[in-house]
């Protein structure tokens, strides 16, 4: 059974555009011979790291979604690991949402109108140090 993933890979912000996209197609080929079917690929840019990753401060992100079975991500996990230019990648199931991907649902709203339990005991305990 197939299921939905998402990569998102972090590339070394110094390879050239072209090895960049190499590493892509290669991804994309390597879902596709696995009978899997490509959803899409969203490059993001380069951003600041949190913290250097292989004394680099920035890093290229693509986000990466597509459809396969579980083998299929597997040997693309081994694949992305010891490909050079890499420096991380985290593969989840996608989860389908009215939002959009990577778009949070809207927060949960109070039916009624009284404050949760955690303010309403912090107004309570600032009341009584008055």
């Amino acid at each position: 059974m197939q299921n939905d993933y998402e990569i998102l890979l972090l590339l070394d912000p110094d390879l050239a555009e072209q090895r960049q996209t190499e590493i892509v197609t290669r991804a994309r080929e390597l879902v596709e011979h696995g009978g899997g079917t490509w959803v899409s690929e969203e490059p993001w840019g380069r951003r600041k790291l949190a913290y250097e990753i292989e004394k680099k401060t920035d890093g290229a992100y693509h986000l990466l979604e597509f459809d396969a079975e579980p083998e299929t991500l597997d040997e693309l996990s081994r694949i992305l690991k010891i490909t050079d230019g890499v420096l991380r990648h985290l593969a989840v199931r996608r989860v389908h949402s009215s939002h959009g991907p990577g778009h949070p649902g809207p927060e949960s709203v109070e039916t009624d109108n009284r404050e949760p339990e955690y303010a309403a005991a912090n107004a309570s305990s600032q009341q009584e140090e008055e």
